[in-house]
C-alpha cells in the first residue's frame, strides 16, 4: 500500500550486499519479497512523499511510484560487465514527472554511497551552449547563483568537465567563468548518511537540500525558457 515514507527497511543495504554477492536471477527471485518490502516499496513511498513536499515548497519537481524509479536490473546489452543487477536503487523527480526532462532531483541509495543531486545533466547541445553563453554574457547572474549556493553550503561539481575551453569560448579569461564554461553538467550534490535512511527524517533532509539547491534550478530554468 502506498503511504508516507517511514524509512527504508533495516535489511535494505544488507539485501544489496547479498544481491551483489550472488548476482543471480534465481537468488533475486527467491528473495523478491524482501526486495519489495525493504527497498522498492519504501523507495516508491519516498518518491511520492517528496513529490508532495516539493509541490508544497513550490520547487516544480514531481514523480510517482511507476515512472520515477530506475530498474535495479542492469542493461548489459552493450557492456562487457554482464552482472545482471545494479549495486544501488535510484529515482528522478522532474518538472514533468518523467526521466526525460532537465533540471531534476536525483536520489541514490547504494553500497558505495547514498546521495542526492540537483542537476542539469548532459543537457542537449542547444541548451548547454545557451548556459555557457549566459555564463559569459551575464556573469553577475551566474555569480549570484554560485554565491547563493555557497550560502547554502553547496558548490557546483566540476566532475567530467572539459580539459580545454569549448569552441567559441577560448577567450574567456576570468578564472571562475573559464572553469564554468568547461562544465558538461551543472550539478550540486548532497551526501546522505546511510544510518539516516531508515527513518522518515530522511525526507526533511532531502527537502532542505533541494531548497538550498533551488538557485541552480532557477538559473537553468530562466535560460531554458529562452531556448524552448
Amino acid at each position: 500500500m502506498a503511504g508516507a515514507f517511514q524509512g527504508f527497511g533495516e535489511k535494505a543495504i544488507p539485501f544489496l550486499k547479498a544481491l551483489d554477492f550472488h548476482q543471480s536471477r534465481e537468488w533475486f527471485q527467491e528473495n523478491r519479497d524482501l526486495y519489495q518490502s525493504e527497498l522498492h516499496e519504501p523507495f516508491c513511498d519516498l518518491v511520492e512523499t517528496l513529490s508532495e513536499r516539493f509541490a508544497a515548497a513550490g520547487l516544480g519537481l514531481r514523480g510517482d511510484r511507476k515512472k520515477s524509479l530506475f530498474r535495479i536490473n542492469r542493461d548489459v546489452r552493450f557492456s562487457k560487465d554482464k552482472r545482471p543487477y545494479n549495486r544501488h536503487l535510484s529515482a528522478i523527480l522532474s518538472p514533468d514527472g518523467t526521466k526525460m526532462e532537465q533540471g531534476v532531483f536525483y536520489v541514490h541509495i547504494g553500497l558505495e554511497r547514498c546521495f542526492a543531486g540537483v542537476a542539469w545533466w548532459q543537457p542537449a547541445p542547444e541548451l548547454l551552449q545557451a548556459m555557457r553563453k549566459a555564463i559569459v554574457t551575464k556573469p553577475a547572474a551566474f555569480r549570484g547563483m554560485v554565491a547563493a549556493l555557497k550560502k547554502g553550503g553547496l558548490a557546483l561539481d566540476a566532475e567530467d568537465c572539459l580539459k580545454r575551453a569549448p569552441r567559441s569560448f577560448e577567450d574567456v579569461s576570468e578564472d571562475d567563468l573559464a572553469q564554468a564554461v568547461r562544465n558538461r553538467h551543472f550539478v550540486v550534490r548532497h551526501d546522505i548518511d546511510p544510518a539516516t535512511i531508515h527513518t522518515a527524517a530522511l525526507v526533511d533532509g532531502l527537502v532542505d537540500f533541494t531548497l538550498r539547491a533551488k538557485p541552480l534550478l532557477d538559473w537553468g530554468r530562466a535560460i531554458q525558457g529562452k531556448t524552448g
